[in-house]
């Protein structure tokens, strides 16, 4: 019993210098050899059984390796462990000692705690829970087992096992007991899915077969650079590119740079720009004069010298204003003021296409600016309150719109000047909740068009 004493002071000594990794899904099997101790209960009572079973007058084991164990690790921190044991029981009796066979042969799942508290890989505490079938004296049962236990690893496949539980059954043929077991295990099934040698648990590409010195990845073009940092991984190149070539040695790799057999600046992607307008020279038409993008790297000419570049002007060839977009004045904007006054007092009655009194004076006005300025074209805009339902407001709309636009042809306006359309509700220029703000949203707008 003092060797099995000195154990387990060792073991917890290797706890503080092991530094390796825990069971796992790449190395998922353990098999496992060393004593088991079987302690009956003196007492039901709980703190009496620990007592005992911290004491070891009345522990039970066999001076030899008495218990084998495998397992399969399965998911998420679960374990599956099979074992056996066997054990000698020894009772006492007024007259002498009587000893008994037991053995045990017990299914349990294991529970990682390390997924519970961060993984310490080297230090591996789980609790279990399980059944089993015990036999004292030819005397068994099927017995519930729960406990708890760790690992200890030495490297990646030896360790020390410690584990405890308690064990009750259904029935007085075997008395419930603590069985603990101290033992060497193995672990092993490490996977390698890509063949390369480095296992998947340390391999930084599992899928594909590489290096040991790049932990598992290739390096296809031999650079130095492991395919997975390698932008060119296909051509061999510098470890300050990425392993991606850079022929001008400008700082830009190849593959990035629009010249890459001159230098060049990064803002311009390894290209030069001798005039700085932008527009590298390798697509600028006027390389040593700046000039936008839009034509070419070339200043825009202005044909009509009318401030209105030919690329804006819709008349390059006559001067116009800016105001037209580079043609001559259709309409001067006290004109287009004027006709915008008109219309504002064009108000129709409710629910109907027809003016309110007074507004003929409106039109005719807006007539004589038409008049004076015979190349500005128009469009007559029509607007209803929210009084009915959308649709019916959209068609009211139309016919006030056609009815400006007739008046206006009827009095000597080219009908090919001018268009309408109606828009029901559509921005309302006054509240609806009022009467007079519902009289001014029944309206009209004329826009010229050119």
């Amino acid at each position: 019993m003092k060797h099995l004493k000195i154990a387990v002071i060792a073991l917890f000594a290797l706890v503080t210098v092991s530094n390796v990794s825990a069971q796992d899904e790449n190395n998922p099997f353990v098999v496992g050899f060393g004593v088991n101790i079987v302690d009956f209960y003196n007492s039901d009572d709980f703190s009496t059984q620990i007592n005992d079973a911290l004491g070891n007058k009345d522990w039970n084991f066999l001076p030899s390796i008495s218990r084998i164990s495998g397992e399969k690790y399965l998911d998420k921190g679960f374990t599956l462990q099979l074992a056996g044991a066997l054990s000698e029981i020894t009772f006492l009796n007024t007259e002498d000692d009587v000893d008994f066979l037991y053995y045990s042969i017990d299914a349990i799942v294991k529970y990682d705690l390390n997924m519970l508290f961060g993984n310490t890989g080297w230090f591996d505490p789980y609790v279990y829970l399980g059944g089993g079938y015990v036999s004292v004296n030819s005397n068994g049962e099927g017995m519930i087992n729960a406990g708890f236990g760790f690992n200890t690893w030495f490297n990646d496949n030896l360790g020390l096992n410690f584990q405890t539980g308690t064990k009750k059954g259904f029935s007085d043929k075997v008395k419930a007991h603590y069985q603990s077991s101290l033992g060497i295990v193995v672990k092993f099934g490490g996977k390698d899915t890509d063949g390369d040698g480095v296992y998947d648990k340390f391999d930084a590409c599992p899928e594909v077969a590489g290096l040991a010195e790049f932990n598992g990845c290739p390096d296809a073009d031999g650079d130095g650079v492991k395919d997975s940092d390698d932008a060119c991984p296909n051509t061999p190149g510098l470890a300050a590119m990425n392993g991606c070539p850079d022929a001008d040695s400008d700082g830009i790799a190849d593959k990035d740079d629009m010249c890459p057999n001159e230098k060049g600046t990064k803002a311009n992607k390894g290209c030069a720009d001798t005039d700085g307008d932008g527009v590298v020279d390798k697509d600028d038409k006027c390389a040593s004069v700046a000039g936008p993008a839009a034509n070419a790297g070339c200043p825009w000419p202005d044909t009509d010298g009318d401030g209105v570049l030919d690329k804006d002007d819709k008349c390059p060839n006559e001067a116009g204003v800016v105001s037209e977009a580079g043609c001559p004045e259709i309409i001067t904007e006290a004109a287009k003021m004027g006709v915008d006054t008109f219309a504002k007092s064009i108000l129709f009655n409710s629910n109907r296409s027809s003016f309110k009194s007074g507004v003929s004076a409106q039109l005719d006005g807006m007539i004589e600016i038409m008049n004076k300025f015979p190349k500005a074209n128009f469009i007559i805009k029509g607007y209803t309150d929210n009084t009915g339902s959308a649709a019916y407001n959209l068609k009211l709309s139309e016919k006030r719109a056609a009815a400006v636009m007739n008046y206006l042809t009827k009095n000597g306006v080219d009908a090919a000047r001018l268009t309408s359309k109606g828009f029901g509700v559509e921005a309302p220029i006054a509240s609806n909740s009022t009467r007079d703000g519902r009289a001014q949203n029944r309206r009209v707008e004329v826009k010229v068009t050119n």
